[in-house]
């Protein structure tokens, strides 16, 4: 039997978060995003050593960051059917509002929060097929409002 190179259920790229509090951004994705959890391996002083969760069809895996692994953050989005649903339901679970929900230029709708380790989570709802044409049409005309409104 031939062992496939990406293991079942995995994708080309799987998200790994390195946070400081594992265990509240492990809550955190399951209270905001419905996760669950595959797996977690702990280290000799109790912290998470390895964790892994499914969201949708997507795996992210987590950590405790140590002098080892130091922490990071990243910037993720995610595609749900329910933008407006999901995003109430992370600001709930404590996620911090980054950008309001709203009709994005690209042809989404959705708005950003940051979870407990300060991960940005993008969370959207596509809403709109557009052309490359289009979006950078509107996307020129939004960047164009955006810095009249800071100047």
């Amino acid at each position: 039997m031939k062992t496939e190179p990406i293991p079942k259920g995995y994708h080309t790229v799987t998200p790994g978060l390195t946070v400081k509090g594992a265990d509240k951004v492990i809550e955190f994705l399951k209270r905001a995003f419905d996760a669950t959890e595959l797996s977690r391996i702990a280290r000799a002083d109790g912290g998470v050593m390895h964790a892994e969760l499914k969201i949708g069809d997507s795996i992210v895996m987590v950590c405790e960051a140590s002098e080892l692994c130091k922490p990071t953050t990243a910037s993720l989005y995610l595609y749900v059917n329910d933008a407006d649903t999901v995003y109430r339901r992370a600001v709930q679970a404590g996620g911090v509002s980054q950008m309001e929900l709203g009709d994005q230029f690209w042809g989404d709708r959705g708005g950003s929060v940051t979870d407990p380790a300060g991960n940005q989570w993008w969370i959207a709802t596509h809403i709109e097929d557009l052309s490359a044409a289009e979006i950078e049409k509107r996307g020129q005309a939004w960047m164009q409002e955006y810095f009249k409104k800071a100047a």
